[in-house]
């Protein structure tokens, strides 16, 4: 959907919801940012206990991630690295709307 894009999310000290979201594709969208942004919004938790569960984060992998960095990995523990199915047309819609 898009060559490049950059996404923002900041968080309060005891709100469970981020307090922003922000995307931007540079230009490089198939979409608009805004259609990216409802994407995200209705495909990801983005609750902190949510993305910890999501992506197992709370088992210590501490050697596996220390070695070759943490991003790029075919390892299967690298929960993170695998693509997660979207929901594109019910976020179409309310765009739309």
């Amino acid at each position: 959907m898009a060559r490049r894009v950059l996404v923002q999310v900041s968080y309060a000290i005891g709100v469970a919801k981020p307090l922003s979201v922000y995307v931007n594709s540079y230009g490089t969208g198939t979409k608009s940012d805004e259609e990216l942004l409802h994407i995200v919004e209705k495909n990801f938790d983005m609750r902190p206990g949510v993305i910890a569960r999501e992506l197992n984060l709370r088992r210590p992998i501490y050697r596996k991630t220390a070695v070759f960095g943490h991003f790029g990995r075919s390892d299967p523990d690298f929960a993170w690295e695998v693509p997660k199915p979207l929901n594109i047309e019910e976020a179409k819609q309310e765009v739309k709307s």
